[in-house]
Order: structure tokens, then C-alpha cells, then sequence
């Protein structure tokens, strides 16, 4: 269930009352904890988590509401809530890790001394990854695009519907999920058609030479059918043009302005768009 706006998560909740439990059982259980060293080390690990997840949260929920209360008048499209969540997410694991270790009478500080080396050889081995989750972090934190625009990386496009530390999750036309390179958003052209304040739809097709129709005549013949389409913004601009020209055929470009940049009416459109370029060919070859 989606958590409602201003209400305090029930996991924060949970995690609050054990810190505080288990910080009190500390003085309390003095005397078990001396005759039970073992379970006294789980205690001190699992109280190092809880506080700097309690800690983490509220740092959190404090970013989080500054950030809404600052935009809260403007129309914001940067993933910063998005960003902080991941971000908390990295560092309740690295302090998970820690936990697990004091659990285990392990000394956090002398590990890592002790695993330098093997810690630069695992960057090395792991580079990729570590460049990818670093570039997915300042995506997040960008205001370049966001979750539900509408975007062309490299030769993939869709809709974003995911951004993680490895990739930028995107659903294409046919409905298939692309996992799009967190590092391929630095190294190609990315196109943020939802960045437009129109949403505005091109639809491409090409004709035969020989059912090629002029520009003038195309437009007035598809101007009639267009006014009647319920997904098109009323009264909007209609621009036709040729947009290349082969040795028989000729392409053809419209654009168009869509209500919103709902994917699935932008596909009910250029199907309508296509459907009535076919029927005025059929119309057109009877002419001739």
C-alpha cells in the first residue's frame, strides 16, 4: 500500500521502539549481558544498525519535506526524493554490513585496513558497475529528466518507468522493457521529448512516388479527419512536410499536438493518422 503524504512510515515506527527497547535493556539486563558476552555483542551490533537507521530516516524525512516546502510552488521534474531514497538505501547496507561485523566481534576499522588491497582489486574488477552507479546517482539527482518522461538514449526510446544504480529502466513502443546503461546517458545524444511545453507527436510515414501527393494537398485532405480526433489538443497546429526523398518513394513528416504525452494515445493517434494516409492513397490511386 502506497504511503500517504505527511504520515510516518510504520517500519520507522517499528525500528524507533526497538532501538529504544533495546537501548534501555542495556542498564537493565547489566547482569545477563556480563554472564552472556555473546548475546551483549549481537545487542551492540544490532543497536549500531537501528541508530543509524533511525538516524538515516529522520535525515531523510527532514531533506525530503525542506526540498517539497521549497518547490512547493513550482513545477519540479528532478528526481531528488528519488536520489535520497537510493542514497539511504547505500547506507543502510554499508551499515548492515558494519552491524554484522561488531555482531561478530569483528573490528569494522581493522577489517577494512586489512582488506585495502583486496578493495582495490575488487574497484578494478567491479569499475563498470561503480562508474554506472555513480553516474545513476547524479541522473537521480538531476533535473534533466525523471520517471515518466518520454526520452531517446542513443538508439532506444520510451518511457522511463525505473531509474536504479545500473540502469535507467525504459518501455519502448512494443511494450518491452529496455535496461538503458546508467553511463550511456553521458556518453550519447539523449532526447527529453517530455521536456517540451507541448506535447508534441511527429508521425512519419512514406509513399510510393507514385502515389506522392503534394504538401498543400496532403494537409487539406488529412485536415478533416484530424479535427474530429478526440486525442488532439482543438485547434492545435497541423505541419506537414517532406522530410526526405528517395528514388521511389518520398517520406513524409506530421506534427501533430496530443492532449498529454500518454504513450498509449500517442500510438492511438499515429494509428489513426496512418489508417487515413492509407485510405487517402486508396482515394488517390481510384483518381488517377
Amino acid at each position: 500500500m502506497e504511503q500517504r503524504k505527511g504520515t510516518i512510515p510504520v517500519s520507522f515506527m517499528l525500528r524507533l521502539l526497538a532501538w529504544i527497547l533495546l537501548s534501555i535493556s542495556f542498564p537493565v539486563f547489566n547482569d545477563f549481558y556480563a554472564q552472556h558476552p555473546y548475546l551483549l555483542q549481537l545487542a551492540y551490533g544490532l543497536n549500531t544498525f537501528l541508530t543509524a537507521s533511525v538516524l538515516i530516516s529522520i535525515g531523510k524525512f527532514i531533506l525530503v519535506s525542506f526540498y517539497n516546502r521549497r518547490h512547493a510552488s513550482n513545477k519540479v521534474r528532478g528526481n531528488f526524493v528519488l536520489g535520497i531514497n537510493r542514497l539511504a538505501a547505500i547506507l543502510n547496507a554499508v551499515f548492515a554490513v558494519v552491524s554484522v561485523m561488531i555482531a561478530l566481534g569483528i573490528n569494522p576499522k581493522d577489517f577494512i585496513t586489512s582488506m585495502t588491497i583486496v578493495a582495490m582489486a575488487i574497484a578494478v574488477i567491479f569499475r563498470e558497475y561503480i562508474t554506472n552507479m555513480i553516474s545513476g546517482l547524479i541522473v537521480m539527482f538531476s533535473e534533466q529528466f525523471s520517471i515518466g518522461d518520454h526520452i531517446r538514449v542513443g538508439e532506444h526510446s520510451g518511457k522511463i518507468i525505473d531509474i536504479t544504480f545500473a540502469n535507467i529502466v525504459v518501455l519502448n513502443e512494443e511494450e518491452d522493457m529496455v535496461l538503458v546503461p546508467n553511463n550511456l546517458v553521458f556518453t550519447a545524444t539523449v532526447i527529453n521529448k517530455s521536456a517540451q511545453v507541448s506535447d508534441k507527436l511527429t508521425v512519419r510515414f512514406e509513399l510510393p512516388l507514385a502515389d506522392k501527393m503534394d504538401v498543400q494537398t496532403l494537409s487539406t485532405r488529412l485536415e478533416p479527419v484530424l479535427k474530429t480526433m478526440p486525442d488532439l489538443i482543438p485547434g492545435g497546429e497541423m505541419l506537414v512536410r517532406i522530410a526526405d526523398m528517395g528514388k521511389d518513394f518520398i517520406k513524409y513528416k506530421i506534427d501533430l499536438h496530443a492532449i498529454d504525452s500518454s504513450n498509449r494515445r500517442q500510438k492511438r493517434i499515429e494509428s489513426a493518422v496512418l489508417n487515413a494516409v492509407l485510405q487517402l492513397t486508396e482515394t488517390h490511386r481510384e483518381r488517377l
